[in-house]
Formats: C-alpha cells, sequence, structure tokens
C-alpha cells in the first residue's frame, strides 16, 4: 500500500446518503420560502457543513434561517436514514480489505458526529468505525474546502499529511485535500467526473479504489 493513512469522506462515499440529505434539505430551504430544487441544493451544498448553508442563504437572501434550522433538518434527515439509508455498495470490501492488510483509515467529515453514527447504524458500518476513527467539521473550526479536517485527523492518527490519500465525491472535499496537502481520489458516482478538478485519480466503482491504493 502507498499510503499510511486512508481518510473517507463519509456522505456519498461511505453511505449513500446524498440523495436522502439532499432532498430533504431542498424541501425544507423552499418550506422557509429559500425556493431550492434538488439539483440546486445538490450543486450548492454537498460536501458542506452546515455553517456554509446559513452563510450562502444569508449571503443570497439577506435573511437568516431560523435558530433552530439545523436540529430540525437533522431530526428529518435522521428518520429518513433510519428507513432508507444503505452503505455504498463495495465499500465494505474495501474496509474488510484494509483491516486484513493493517492499513490505518479513517472518517472525516463534513456532518456531525451525531449524523455520522446514526447514518453507520442505520448502513450496518458502526463496526468498521470506532470514536477514534471518526472526526467531524465539528472538531475544527473550518469545515472544508479548508484543510483543517484533513489535516487534524492526520495528527491524531499520527500520520503525515503526504502520507495520507482522501477518499471524496465533492468539489470541496478535493479542495480540501489538496490544501492539506494529500493526494485525493475522486468517487465519481454521483459527481460528474469534471466537478472533481485536482483530483489525484478519479473512479467510479468502489471496486476499483482498492487497485487505485497499491
Amino acid at each position: 500500500m502507498r499510503y499510511d493513512l486512508v481518510i473517507f469522506d463519509n456522505d456519498g462515499v461511505l453511505v449513500d446518503s446524498e440523495p436522502i440529505s439532499n432532498r430533504h434539505l431542498a424541501a425544507y430551504l423552499t418550506e422557509l420560502g429559500h425556493a431550492t430544487s434538488y439539483e440546486d441544493s445538490i450543486r450548492d451544498y454537498m460536501g458542506s457543513a452546515m455553517h456554509r448553508i446559513h452563510e450562502l442563504v444569508l449571503e443570497r437572501s439577506g435573511e437568516r434561517l431560523p435558530a433552530d434550522f439545523d436540529d430540525v433538518f437533522h431530526a428529518r434527515v435522521f428518520a429518513a436514514f433510519e428507513r432508507e439509508l444503505e452503505a455504498v455498495a463495495g465499500v465494505a470490501g474495501v474496509l474488510e480489505k484494509l483491516v486484513a492488510d493493517g492499513v490505518p483509515y479513517c472518517v472525516a467529515s463534513s456532518g456531525s458526529h451525531a449524523r455520522i453514527r446514526v447514518g453507520h447504524r442505520a448502513a450496518g458500518l458502526d463496526r468498521w468505525f470506532e470514536d477514534a476513527r471518526i472526526f467531524s467539521s465539528e472538531d475544527v473550526g473550518r469545515g472544508k474546502p479548508a484543510p483543517d479536517l484533513f489535516l487534524y485527523a492526520a495528527e491524531r492518527m499520527r500520520v503525515e499529511p503526504g502520507r495520507c490519500v482522501v477518499v471524496e465525491d465533492s468539489p470541496l472535499g478535493v479542495q480540501a485535500a489538496n490544501a492539506a496537502g494529500m493526494d485525493v481520489y475522486g468517487f465519481t458516482a454521483m459527481t460528474p467526473a469534471a466537478k472533481l478538478v485536482g483530483a489525484t485519480q478519479l473512479f467510479s466503482d468502489m471496486g476499483e479504489l482498492l487497485d487505485l491504493l497499491v
């Protein structure tokens, strides 16, 4: 294995949550008077920390989202996760191989710790990710595209940034990995390859990832 640490994004990489999350986000923003389509949500917010949603809505409309926006949104999404969420096809095999080969890995997500854990339990991935392997934008001052989260994950896992590879499916995540000085493999199952400019490698099927890491 050419890397000492594999850092996974969560939504869209480990769990197939982006369609669920963005469907509910678009509906809730529209309900609040900020007309947003599913496609708008994917374009503007996929891979973002919650603070970015607040910032963009304020910038565009001059209005602040309600104080309980995050809580209401998460309640809706978590309920949907319990009903619908599945792991990304092939990711269990990747994790099994990393464990068998003794390759360190972790998750570094723009989502909250609660969101990560709810998603992992619903999708059956919680056995692969104990607390020491989970990092959230809540742990740092700035979320993606800033490099802070990836650098924090590398520091906590005791690996130099240049020895890390990030697996990402969002433009913001690719930017963050580049800023952290890490290689980044762009997962194009949901995101068009043209939007992942700057990725070290692109792949469309999780089954391809292990060959890229060797």
